[in-house]
């Protein structure tokens, strides 16, 4: 790769095109390569991308006789390929360091995100949501680098800390209404009852926002996906759910005799197709506690245990904090038979990975390993960057300005060293990130915040337990 035209000093974190301000202050213009067009699912020349204003202005420009000394040019090697910024569609920014309860870490693994080409995320619930509207405003300021952060507010439902499992419906809507004003897009329900969750879809649609849901069998007065589904719920978390689920077992469990093809099968694919709902299957967070870790590796150089402080990594060390779960590896079973045939019947897929670190893998990262495991489940490579890019977008319904590299939309890109079409683990091999025309080196950040993460010593560890971390 070869940067031409006022070439700048590497910071720690940007290559090229960045500074405090927020408007860009000249043409980036990005030529040579391949680039992946959304709507075909093919790789195609990349003859020129214009992008003005943190906006793709032409996308295809025949740059053939244009003076281009007053723009930042950037040359992309023939084997180097384009994608659309990526989405974490259950991106959590939390951590659980001691076993101890997880806590959102706000300072280091937005970073982490954004240096993986993840330029966009749902956190999917909140442990700590003021703290989380703050890092989404200091993004959008430029205050902070980090990814587009499309706020999920507090869990609705026992997951939460603090939830009132006995509120009503009206003080489900307040917390709505509180929320909605505050800026979150898309809420989510978790260990929610049918009468709370009710209020919160009707509620969010009454302000134009989405829910989807981490739901049950119908145990303990919890909701099947399938009567959230008839409810107007948007999207689905982890299973399918349906007539198979015994509202006497654990959902889970139930899961396991889920068999593709059967009448069962056949009516929950059918509720999600009527009513347009979105699937995030999470496959990483179930494959983590699984005998199966075949894309639980650490790659590029990138151990991620490095990210972590000395003393993190000296009890993770000491306490290796994965157990394998039989239930874990039977559900991944299941869920991996499912995958292939929800793609081909057209349900919308989106990646997401749902795992928290807890000093080994880490948010970012995870989304490779999300990628490679749809690939694995037979979806095209296409088709898995499809589910990480504008059918996320879809999902937030903000599609019309993200997930696809077209003129009109913020410049959202990400280049990559090989073609993913060929082997989907190229996607981990990122080698620019730009994020609203600004061009940033993944390289250059991940070596900024390497033993960063969490307490440095014993004494401070009590603050990275369900409570907010403090680094300062």
């Amino acid at each position: 790769m070869r940067i031409r035209n006022s070439l700048l000093t590497l910071t720690a974190f940007v290559l090229l095109g960045a500074s405090t301000t927020r408007a860009q202050e000249q043409d980036v213009i990005i030529r040579g390569g391949w680039r992946f067009n959304t709507t075909t699912g093919l790789m195609v020349k990349n003859t020129g991308i214009v992008v003005r204003g943190g906006t793709f202005m032409e996308v295809g420009a025949n740059l053939t006789g244009r003076n281009l000394s007053a723009a930042k040019v950037i040359d992309i090697k023939d084997d180097q390929y384009i994608l659309p910024g990526l989405f974490d569609m259950h991106g959590h920014y939390n951590v659980d360091l001691f076993g101890k309860g997880r806590v959102d870490e706000e300072h280091y693994i937005p970073m982490i995100y954004l240096a993986n080409g993840v330029t966009s995320t749902w956190p999917a619930g909140e442990f700590d949501p003021e703290g989380m509207q703050k890092l989404r405003e200091s993004i959008d300021a430029e205050k902070q680098i980090g990814p587009r952060i499309f706020n999920s507010g507090p869990y609705f439902g026992t997951a939460g800390p603090g939830w009132n499992k006995n509120a009503t419906p009206q003080e489900v809507c307040a917390l709505v209404d509180e929320w909605a004003n505050r800026g979150a897009k898309r809420f989510k329900a978790k260990g929610i009852n049918p009468e709370q969750l009710k209020a919160l879809i009707d509620c969010a649609h009454r302000h134009g926002l989405l829910v989807s849901g981490h739901l049950g069998s119908g145990l303990g007065n919890s909701v099947n996906p399938r009567d959230a589904i008839n409810m107007g719920i948007d999207g689905i978390e982890h299973i399918l759910g349906g007539d198979i689920l015994d509202p006497n077992v654990d959902a889970y469990r139930g899961y396991l005799n889920f068999k593709v093809g059967s009448p069962e099968w056949n009516e929950i694919v059918t509720l999600f197709k009527q009513h347009h709902v979105v699937y995030s299957p999470t496959m990483t967070a179930v494959r983590r506690s699984t005998k199966d870790l075949k894309v639980f590796t650490y790659w590029n150089g990138y151990d991620e245990r490095k990210f972590f402080t000395p003393y993190v990594q000296q009890v993770v060390t000491a306490n290796p904090p994965y157990r394998n779960s039989g239930l874990m590896d039977s559900l991944f079973v299941v869920k991996m038979k499912e995958l292939k045939p929800l793609y081909d019947a057209g349900i919308p897929l989106v990646a997401s990975t749902d795992v928290q670190s807890v000093g080994t893998f880490i948010a970012g990262f995870n989304l490779h390993r999300e990628l490679q495991t749809f690939v694995e489940a037979g979806i095209p490579p296409a088709g898995a960057i499809k589910a990480a890019t504008i059918n996320a977008a879809r999902a937030l319904n903000v599609e019309n300005k993200l997930g696809s590299i077209e003129p009109g939309k913020f410049a959202d890109l990400i280049v990559v060293q090989g073609n993913p079409l060929l082997d989907i683990r190229n996607t981990h091999n990122v080698e620019i990130v730009m994020k609203a025309g600004r061009v940033y080196d993944p390289k250059a950040m991940l070596k900024s915040i390497e033993g960063k993460i969490g307490p440095a010593s014993a004494d401070e560890a009590p603050r990275w337990m369900r409570g907010k971390p403090d680094v300062s």
